[in-house]
């Protein structure tokens, strides 16, 4: 592990453990559950001893001796293995008595009416004052799904001190929109408000698919998208609607999601290319197979197949988001969304974002206002080096046209031809 975590900081990576404060195995051999023959030393006495969904223990944050254990946990990590951080697990189910079970969370009172667990509040805000004093660059990102404010603000004004917070909403919306809905009912005015749906004051961690889609459990987006297909249809050539459809649509939902982020982007590792399988390290209910407990990167190399599209365009895409400046920083402006012709344009800095989510209807001359110039198109999911069906010229240089009603905003009209299903990312560039 100390070898890993040196090599990875010499190559300027920084490496963040999943630190599970929130519960703790009931296994009595393994755990602390009867450590020293006291059932409750760690953990709560009777009924908040176990935890009602998770069939685990929950630690007692009411207790100095359980927080001072739990605080030199997360400094045991970070002086012996020099961890740049946590990404604390189950955040949620500390923060209320309920574990957040059977909460609608809808207004402001739903977070503050004596709920709260204040002994966890109390241990968490702690845990995040003391990681930044043993490292003041360290990062700190709770999983937390009820939307709790102040968890991700700053200590000095009031906040939980946590540097992130997962934006888990837009996995979930993903999945739920490809399990439940047809193309044609995909609105692009829903997912433009669902990934940026955060307070302006707090760092979220957006990401396409969620860890239950990555590890064994649900499928990923790309097996949701194409199923048992991607085993008989993936190689160039061969491929059916299915399978054509599945590969735009990833593309443009990693797209829409990487480029709106107000923090960081996250990608399970294998997503980035459409991994057909999730990973299952060797367990019981598996027959302690090592068969899934990998990431078949010659899927990726095989330029026979159809996976190096997908992980071209991640790369293409990582790197143009990467190319402007704090790009987190910068505010993402909605220029249009038409639900019934199913676009969305936005842009962010001098970056312009289109997205044509409608299944079956190409568009000639679609305008939209935007700052006056001329803009080069710098990534479309079209293009045949994607697998896109490469139905525009990428090459051509879109110049505004002047319209006199927005002559005092300072913005012309910009007309593109928009292929169904299909996204486009376009740069202001110097005339």
């Amino acid at each position: 592990m100390k070898e890993l975590i040196d090599t990875a900081h010499r190559m300027g990576i920084a490496v963040i453990m999943d630190i599970v404060h929130s519960h703790a195995v009931k296994n009595e051999v393994e755990g602390l559950g009867n450590f020293a023959g006291d059932p409750n030393q760690y953990f709560y006495p009777g009924s908040r001893r176990e935890h009602p969904a998770w069939d685990s223990l929950c630690f007692d944050y009411g207790k100095n001796e359980v927080v001072h254990f739990l605080l030199s946990n997360c400094k045991y990590w970070m002086d012996e293995f020099r961890f740049d951080g946590f990404r604390f697990d189950g955040v949620t189910s500390m923060l209320y008595y309920s574990h957040g079970l059977g909460e609608a969370f809808c207004n402001y009172g739903d977070y503050f009416n004596g709920n709260q667990d204040d002994n966890a509040i109390c241990y968490l805000t702690l845990a995040n004052k003391l990681i930044h004093q043993v490292n003041s660059k360290a990062i700190t990102i709770a999983e937390e799904v009820s939307g709790m404010p102040g968890l991700a603000a700053p200590i000095q004004d009031g906040g939980y001190g946590f540097d992130y917070r997962m934006a888990m909403n837009i996995p979930d919306y993903w999945i739920k929109t490809i399990k439940e809905k047809i193309d044609e009912d995909w609105k692009p005015s829903s997912m433009f408000w669902e990934v940026t749906n955060r307070r302006k004051d707090e760092k979220t961690i957006s990401y396409a698919e969620s860890h239950d889609q990555a590890l064994v459990g649900d499928k990923t987006i790309i097996f949701r998208l194409i199923d048992a297909d991607m085993y008989w249809h993936f190689q160039k050539g061969d491929e059916n609607y299915t399978v054509h459809r599945g590969i735009a649509l990833h593309k443009m939902i990693r797209l829409l999601t990487a480029s709106t982020i107000n923090g960081g982007y996250l990608n399970f590792m294998g997503n980035e290319f459409g991994h057909p399988e999730w990973i299952d390290f060797p367990r019981e209910g598996n027959g302690w197979s090592h068969k899934y407990a990998r990431r078949q990167w010659g899927l990726f190399d095989n330029k026979n197949l159809c996976y190096h599209y997908l992980g071209d365009f991640d790369s293409a895409m990582v790197h143009l988001i990467e190319s402007v400046k704090n790009i987190q920083d910068t505010p993402v402006i909605e220029v249009w969304h038409n639900d019934g012709d199913q676009v969305l344009a936005y842009r962010r800095k001098n970056l312009i974002f289109v997205f044509n989510f409608n299944p079956t209807k190409s568009f000639t001359d679609y305008g939209f206002l935007v700052p006056v110039g001329a803009y080069d198109v710098v990534l479309n999911t079209d293009a045949t080096v994607f697998g896109g069906n490469g139905l525009a010229d990428d090459s051509v240089r879109h110049f505004t046209n002047f319209d006199p009603l927005y002559k005092r905003d300072k913005k012309e009209w910009l007309k593109l031809y928009l292929p169904a299903r299909s996204a486009v990312v376009l740069k202001k560039v110097k005339e």
